[in-house]
């Protein structure tokens, strides 16, 4: 399976790294589209706006707005289901070029400072944008599978996160 492409800009000062999108976000082509996912509820929170209620390109636009990049830890992979302990074979995201891009183009997100990790799964790639000089934070899961933690504690790490 292949991932997703980053969303991502010049002005994106933070950048939200998942595992690997969700067969449902695969199949319609956007970040946490699963509707047990609580990803645009949390951001929404977050940045005061009801990006739950809006279609996917105003929670976009919205997110980028905000300066918040969303990516994915994994280029591709094999999986069963979308449990992140079924993903086999991934292939990581060229993080690299974040800073520098190849061939002399200019870099994916030259003002990103900070990087955090939507979940313990995300995090197996922290050594990699530590090494590029990010700020890192591991974030509790917004995945339907995270249901060990109540929404409020979930949002408070990120909005501590996010405020930083």
């Amino acid at each position: 399976m292949q991932g997703l492409p980053p969303i991502i800009g010049v002005q994106a000062r933070v950048l939200i790294l998942g595992s690997f999108p969700s067969a449902a976000s695969l199949a319609a082509r956007q970040y946490y589209a699963h509707p047990q996912n609580q990803f645009w509820r949390i951001l929404g929170a977050v940045l005061g706006r009801p990006l739950q209620e809006m279609d996917y390109h105003a929670r976009v636009a919205a997110a980028q707005d905000a300066g918040i990049a969303i990516w994915g830890v994994f280029a591709s992979c094999s999986r069963a289901g979308s449990l992140d302990a079924a993903i086999r074979d991934a292939e990581p995201n060229p993080f690299a070029d974040l800073k520098k891009c190849p061939q002399g183009r200019t870099a994916l997100a030259p003002a990103l400072r900070r990087v955090g990790f939507n979940g313990r799964m995300a995090a197996r790639r922290i050594k990699e944008i530590e090494v590029l000089g990010y700020e890192v934070s591991v974030l509790p899961s917004t995945s339907p599978a995270n249901a060990g933690m109540r929404f409020e504690e979930k949002l408070e790490r990120w909005r501590e996160f996010l405020a930083g």
